[in-house]
């Protein structure tokens, strides 16, 4: 009975109420402490299958067909009282996002507590000394502070310690993680995993990865299932399917990976953008139960970009990257420190400021919270050329169409709004915008990090194409190291609002010469180590 299936999921469909199916036919099953990983694009029916298992699919998605058997319990034929005695106690999940997931109006401790006072029958000191336990197994750095402080009060990876600390508090016998390290830097990334991994090895906990990352799952699982529009095209362990994947579409999944660019000479002249010994401070807040002191969180950084250079900025999270370029936009003043352009001072005010405004712009992390909700994309992209008074209405109009036609958009989608649009599509007319006015210098600020493997790789093709065809210089702000190694020219190192090392491409990936770039390039799984 030891090797019996803990979960077999069999001839599972999901349905909108229109009767179209979204999931099909979706068979698998997971052996007690196996670890099994689901890829697939984005809308391939990866995340529902997987919600489904605990009926937490959407209200206006329907089961139609199939079974789902825990642990030998048949689960479609549960009420909502036994569910819920399941959820949690028996079957944990860690959801992408920890911040909308965390209760923002509740305290760590006592959102710990709760699925302790639901299923076990611990005294309120022995809760806490678990809760304690586990924050320390969890390496938060003070569990006891942590008991009374907010969500909001830790940064993305704390967060996702603290939810995965309240799926293991009960010791489930299954686990599904649902892009359990979306948008965290490479060295927190491998921190959850292993984290993760670690303790449902203690546990004897089964766990479900559900990912877009195909070389964090090649690293970390023992089997993988391949979803596409709702279907399982390919499962098969980790190792012969990276080294002799049977379907076509998988094939397509690894070659979209990330791979390094050719090498492109170097940039001559003075830089475009100069930035010295730039500082700045947030300042400390004071309210009637909480004082915030101040951060400094740019400490004299200095930085150049060359006139049609792609340079990189990479770094933890709160390395102070995206402050940097926030700051070089103009998005905050600076406290110290001058940032140059062509020569000149940006200072606000100046005739550079002027100058440098329509020449900067950026394109930002997630495009559906940086697009107007209540604008076209026809109107978003016009908008950008609003103060370019050297082109006619009509002009404007063209440069809009030629605009859209360059990032890959068709016609048809310029009358649409942005929740029409997938989270690819989004992006590109983010790029749009930025490139509308044809700038000299662009700011791209973690431009792919939500986008699953073949939309990044698009995404990625489509930036390095249009860098060739405008020559605008780049800012390219990324945790993602694999997008950093294909599309970078030179790479800057930030840790701690400081610029530790920087350099050409080659020698920062192949010679790295800080600790710190090389702590993050170790955490970098690549598929190349799967293979053998």
């Amino acid at each position: 009975m030891a090797n019996a299936d803990l979960l077999v999921v069999a001839g599972l469909r999901l349905a909108l109420r229109d009767g179209k199916e979204i999931v099909k036919d979706v068979t698998f099953s997971v052996r007690p402490g196996e670890i099994v990983g689901i890829v697939g694009e984005s809308g391939s029916g990866k995340t529902l299958a997987a919600r489904a298992i605990l009926s937490l699919q959407p209200p206006a998605i329907r089961r139609t067909a199939g079974t789902i058997q825990f642990d030998g319990q048949e689960l479609t034929r549960l009420n909502a009282r036994a569910l819920r005695q399941l959820r949690g106690a028996r079957i944990g999940m860690v959801f992408q996002e920890p911040m909308t997931s965390l209760d923002p109006s509740m305290t760590i401790g006592r959102q710990l507590e709760e699925g302790l006072v639901l299923h076990t029958k611990l005294s309120g000191p022995q809760r806490r000394t678990r809760i304690l336990e586990m924050l320390a197994r969890v390496a938060l750095a003070d569990p006891e502070a942590a008991l009374g402080a907010f969500p909001h009060h830790f940064s993305g990876g704390m967060r996702q310690r603290i939810m995965l600390a309240s799926a293991m508090l009960l010791r489930p016998a299954l686990l599904i993680a649902d892009e359990p390290t979306t948008a965290l830097d490479a060295v927190v990334q491998r921190d959850v995993l292993e984290l993760m991994v670690d303790l449902t090895r203690e546990y004897g906990t089964a766990i479900l990865i559900i990912s877009h990352d195909l070389s964090m799952v090649a690293r970390y699982t023992d089997r993988v299932l391949v979803m596409r529009h709702g279907e399982i095209v390919e499962d098969n362990t980790t190792a012969e399917l990276i080294r002799a994947p049977r379907e076509p579409y998988t094939r397509n999944l690894l070659s979209a990976m990330p791979h390094r660019g050719p090498t492109r000479p170097k940039p001559s002249g003075p830089p475009l953008v100069e930035v010295n010994n730039l500082i700045v401070d947030y300042k400390g807040s004071a309210g009637l139960f909480l004082n915030r002191p101040g951060k400094r969180a740019l400490q004299g950084v200095g930085l150049r970009v060359g006139p049609g250079e792609v340079v990189a900025l990479v770094g933890g999270s709160g390395s102070g990257k995206t402050t940097l370029g926030r700051a070089i936009a103009g998005l905050l003043d600076p406290t110290k420190g001058e940032i140059l352009f062509e020569g000149q001072t940006i200072a606000r005010g100046t005739e550079g400021w002027r100058r440098y405004r329509p020449q900067c712009q950026m394109v930002f992390q997630d495009p559906f919270l940086s697009l107007d909700p209540r604008m076209t994309v026809h109107s978003l992209v016009r908008e950008a050329l609003r103060a370019a008074r050297n082109l006619t209405s009509v002009a404007k109009n063209v440069r809009v169409r030629e605009t859209l036609r360059e990032v890959g958009l068709a016609e048809d989608l310029a009358t649409r709004y942005p929740h029409e649009l997938s989270g690819g599509q989004r992006q590109r007319v983010a790029i749009a915008r930025a490139i509308a006015r044809r700038p000299a210098f662009l700011i791209a600020d973690e431009p792919v990090s939500a986008l699953d493997v073949t939309v990044r790789a698009q995404i990625l093709d489509l930036f390095a194409d249009l860098q060739a065809r405008h020559g605008f210089s780049c800012l390219f702000i990324s945790h993602d190291l694999g997008a950093v190694e294909q599309i970078a020219d030179r790479v800057v190192v930030m840790r701690d609002g400081e610029v530790v090392e920087e350099g050409d491409r080659d020698q920062v990936f192949d010679s790295p010469c800080h600790p710190y770039t090389r702590q993050l390039l170790m955490a970098v799984p690549r598929l190349e180590a799967f293979v053998t």
